[in-house]
């Protein structure tokens, strides 16, 4: 990961409360592990860490801090510790997405 802050210029989405609490209850059991989730450039990007805060921004979104210093919007996580987090639908979205009946091949004309 080359990016220690991840704010996209895309618009908050709010989120589920249960997004909320798997964040808080990873601060209480203070473990390390993986988050995968979309980066600035909405691309899928992971970072090891332990969330030691999660706050709010105002007019940006909620953010979760890691203890290496990377941030991450809550409304991006896809997974968190092996936990589906509040983007997931959206990753998973792209897996099940049509590709114009080519299998994302590219056809010779």
């Amino acid at each position: 990961m080359n990016n220690k802050n991840t704010p996209t210029n895309d618009a908050y989405l709010p989120v589920a409360w249960e997004y909320r609490e798997v964040v808080e209850e990873e601060i209480k059991k203070a473990r390390s592990g993986k988050i995968f989730f979309f980066n600035r450039d909405n691309q899928v990007d992971e970072v090891v860490g332990r969330v030691i805060k999660m706050e709010e921004k105002k007019s940006e979104g909620v953010f979760v801090l890691l203890d290496n210093g990377t941030t991450i919007r809550l409304d991006r996580i896809i997974t968190l510790f092996g936990k589906v987090g509040a983007a997931y639908d959206e990753y998973d979205a792209y897996g099940s997405s049509c590709m114009d009946c080519t299998g994302g091949y590219e056809t010779d004309e």
